[in-house]
């Protein structure tokens, strides 16, 4: 069952396994930063590390709290605008506090995009969130395949800010394929995907099935 506001609100008022702060009383520090929509400037934070929560993003997309999935999406868009990742850790950062979160893969998934001059040279891809964030894939924001060493199965990335990084969907991965080119790089032919005047290798033109 997802875990609710109210369910949230019934917890304690820290984890009893590490001390940290409860995500109810986290989301509530959140609040008091203001309605402003979007991420926090949580690189210009530097509070105190209060312990790990026990809070996990698994790979695809959800969030969870002590075993339950947290099922309101307006809550998981407020603790998604003050993650931040230091190293290859992620926190959840306020102003007074920062608490340790647990990530199976990326934190966000990449749901959607859409193209704008498909074909042209100005093509130009915008991915969509899972909580509702854009990414404008280009110079700022690059694609990256990431394959399994063992099955060779390709893992999708598009960064949306600051190291955190979205998982493409399946369903979005195959409409890219679909806009996908042959472009040579360093005397080798790459099947890649433009956008924003840059080209971002998917996989060796040789390696594709025939």
């Amino acid at each position: 069952m997802a875990e609710t506001d109210q369910d949230l609100a019934r917890r304690p008022s820290s984890d009893a396994k590490s001390g940290a702060p409860d995500a109810d009383g986290l989301a509530k520090s959140i609040q008091t930063l203001g309605k402003k929509r979007g991420p926090a400037p949580v690189h210009l934070w530097n509070p105190p590390f209060c312990g790990d929560l026990d809070m996990r993003i698994a790979r695809d997309g959800t969030w969870w709290y002590l075993g339950t999935p947290i099922g309101r999406p307006a809550l998981v868009r407020l603790f998604a605008g003050v993650l931040r990742k230091d190293g290859d850790k992620y926190f959840l950062v306020t102003p007074v506090e920062k608490v340790g979160i647990a990530v199976d893969d990326a934190p966000f998934v990449a749901v959607d995009f859409r193209v704008e001059d498909p074909g042209g040279p100005d093509q130009a891809l915008t991915f969509v969130t899972n909580v509702e964030d854009e990414a404008a894939a280009g110079p700022e924001h690059p694609i990256r395949v990431a394959r399994d060493p063992e099955t060779g199965e390709p893992s999708p990335y598009v960064l949306v800010r600051a190291d955190l990084e979205a998982l493409i969907d399946r369903k979005s991965f195959y409409r890219l394929v679909e806009i996908c080119e042959h472009r040579e790089i360093d005397g080798e032919s790459w099947f890649g995907v433009r956008s924003r005047g840059e080209f971002f290798p998917v996989i060796p033109s040789a390696e594709l099935p025939e």
